[in-house]
């Protein structure tokens, strides 16, 4: 098992929020595909496709959704 390196979900304000979304998202795809050759030999194909980038983007979306509703959407 990986070490610990995510101690809370929450954060002191919506933009440390995103910022951890966007270190969940890019975690996800190192414990899928944990050797670094493949990822890097892949990225050119995914960094030119649309649809790639998209998907992307939704995980990064659907990963701040989690982080602001555990931060109550960071309201006092």
């Amino acid at each position: 098992m990986a070490d610990t390196w995510l101690p809370s979900l929450i954060t002191a304000s919506p933009q440390e929020g995103f910022e951890l979304a966007i270190t969940l998202s890019r975690r996800g795809v190192k414990y899928t595909q944990p050797d670094a050759q493949v990822l890097h030999k892949l990225r050119p194909e995914y960094a030119n496709d649309h649809a790639a980038l998209t998907a992307a983007s939704q995980v990064v979306a659907l990963n701040f959704q989690t982080v602001a509703a555990a931060n109550n959407y960071w309201r006092s």
